[in-house]
């Protein structure tokens, strides 16, 4: 893993290392932090010590492991309402799976990655990546794709920068360049679509949730399978999708829903 928070001092370093434990998922022991190799014994320990001390992480002395702590569990139910969009989205999310019976993601954008916010499931529900609180990639799924192609130009190369443009499928952009002409597109379209590009089998439909300035503060999607529909069926609820987003929209732009570039 890279050190993200290099930039930003002892704080960055901190919860670059915050990040390496939550990344695991898992508890861990100190040497399975130690080999990543990104601070040094003593430097390493010092933030495992600081960020146990203050609640964010939590030491286990018979296995010898560290967790994430419980003060992260207040700070993320205050993140969610405060940051997130699920909460004014929800009854609208309701209304979209209601009416489609499809699997509907909210997202937002991480750090050049995407945020699943809130789901709701299929009437026939299906296993795929995205749930609420896993964060995935951006250059391969609908509503990352959404997002990315509203993005400012600085903004945007920032977060190309972040993509690993791994080949998860044969239908994968796993170029810049495709993905730039792939954006292109989809802001002369209004609309994502995820052509099995991260999953085999996994298709959606994806628009973002544009602010009133043009900045995309999230997306939504209409997500199903090629076993239960067409990607063509998908797309032709991209209409009803941005009313829906739309809506979103104004009620954040009423509740004063900070912009994220």
């Amino acid at each position: 893993m890279g050190a993200e928070g290099h930039g930003d001092g002892t704080v960055g370093k901190a919860l670059d290392v915050l990040d390496m434990v939550a990344g695991l998922g898992r508890a861990v022991r100190f040497s399975e932090l130690l080999a990543q190799g990104v601070y040094p014994k003593a430097t390493l320990y010092r933030f495992l010590q600081t960020l146990t001390h203050q609640g964010m992480l939590s030491y286990d002395p018979d296995r010898g492991t560290y967790s994430l702590g419980v003060r992260l569990v207040r700070l993320a139910h205050a993140a969610w309402a405060q940051s997130s969009l699920a909460p004014i989205a929800r009854p609208y999310l309701d209304e979209l799976a209601a009416e489609t019976g499809e699997t509907i993601h909210l997202a937002q954008m991480d750090l050049g990655q995407v945020l699943y916010v809130d789901k709701r499931n299929a009437t026939r529900p299906v296993e795929m990546f995205a749930q609420a609180g896993k964060v995935g990639p951006a250059y391969c799924t609908g509503v990352g794709k959404a997002m990315l192609a509203y993005l400012p130009d600085e903004a945007l190369a920032r977060a190309l920068e972040r993509q690993s443009f791994h080949r998860h499928t044969p239908q994968t952009l796993y170029t810049p360049e495709a993905l730039k002409a792939e954006l292109a597109a989809i802001r002369t379209r209004g609309h994502a679509l995820d052509r099995e590009e991260h999953e085999l089998g996994i298709i959606c439909c994806a628009v973002p949730i544009l602010s009133r300035s043009g900045r995309a503060i999230g997306a939504l999607s209409v997500t199903s399978t090629t076993a239960n529909t067409t990607l063509t069926a998908l797309e032709a609820k991209a209409g009803r999708v941005k009313d829906i987003a739309a809506k979103i929209a104004a009620e954040a732009e009423s509740w004063r829903f900070p912009e994220q570039g």
